[in-house]
């Protein structure tokens, strides 16, 4: 397999995982709910369990049960790319295997958390779980949330793997994003922080392919950027990636932390002012309830046109 494998491309929120209050079970209505919400949107694929999904509060039974509802809501209208980070490969090969018989379209998954592997064990972890995974991989550098950063050298590694077609490189160092993009395009799908005029600059010189984004809430500018750049409208896009950097920067940090809570604190707030199905945070994140802090969020919301 190789980038040619998949049509993933655009704008792919990461769906967050709604909870009933106090985060006791998982609300699949509202989940259910939520891959509506998206399609109609007009996003571009969606993916689940990933790091706005909150996985590591999750049982491997919740994890699954997740896996299948988002699969069976979405019904095939856009590709469905199923997290299966875990702290072994066997751990990631277990849930992929369930989400291949739920009926994904690819998973993803990041070094083993907390272990703070070297290069070499990242290959290991890669090698050990493409050798037993079917499905199209999606790599995952994710340095905030396992304290390494994939290097260059190692991804096109991992890159030259079976299964793996796409590259998600959410880390705040622009070098490692571009080296990425230009050493590694033309064998997987790169996925980075690309929506803004100086994203549409290197997506239209020098390559990429999306951006995974947690939550959604910036769909009504992601979405039509993509298309008005895939249109050759680069004038339209830079409109809408400015508006969308404009939000992101008022609410998300370089390093991709909350500037009103914690990621999914926040995102799940900005959900409940939107009318989204966002549900409840889970232990040991906690809602956002600082009325100073929400009323910061509101103003962000409002200024960006989102919140009337």
């Amino acid at each position: 397999m190789d980038r040619s494998s998949v049509s993933w491309r655009g704008y792919i929120p990461a769906s967050p995982t709604p909870f009933t209050a106090g985060g006791a079970a998982v609300d699949e209505e509202a989940l259910a709910a939520l891959m509506e919400h998206y399609v109609a949107a007009g996003v571009h694929g969606v993916m689940l369990n990933g790091t706005a999904g909150e996985w590591w509060t999750q049982s491997d039974a919740e994890r699954r049960r997740v896996a299948e509802i988002g699969i069976a809501a979405v019904a095939g209208r856009v590709p469905v790319i199923v997290g299966c980070s875990s702290f072994t490969a066997a751990g990631v090969v277990a849930l992929a295997h369930h989400a291949q018989t739920a009926g994904a379209d690819g998973v993803m998954f990041t070094p083993p958390p907390y272990a703070h592997p070297s290069q070499q064990e990242i290959l290991n972890h890669y090698r050990l779980a493409d050798a037993e995974i079917g499905l199209p991989i999606l790599a995952y550098n994710w340095p905030r949330g396992t304290g390494v950063e994939i290097d260059v050298e190692t991804a096109a590694a991992v890159a030259d793997l079976d299964h793996v077609v796409a590259l998600k490189c959410s880390t705040a160092n622009t070098d490692v994003v571009l080296d990425y993009i230009e050493k590694l395009s033309d064998r997987v799908r790169v996925f980075a922080a690309l929506i803004s005029p100086r994203g549409l600059a290197v997506l239209s010189g020098l390559g990429g392919d999306g951006y995974i984004d947690g939550g959604g809430i910036g769909a009504p500018f992601a979405v039509p950027y993509f298309e008005a750049l895939w249109a050759g409208d680069l004038d339209t896009a830079r409109g809408h990636g400015r508006r969308w950097a404009d939000l992101t920067g008022a609410w998300v940090t370089p390093d991709f932390g909350g500037r009103f809570g914690s990621p999914a604190g926040q995102l799940k707030a900005a959900m409940r002012m939107l009318g989204h199905p966002g549900g409840d945070v889970r232990q040991p994140q906690l809602p956002v309830t600082d009325p100073a802090k929400l009323s910061g969020l509101e103003a962000v919301l409002r200024s960006a046109g989102l919140l009337v």
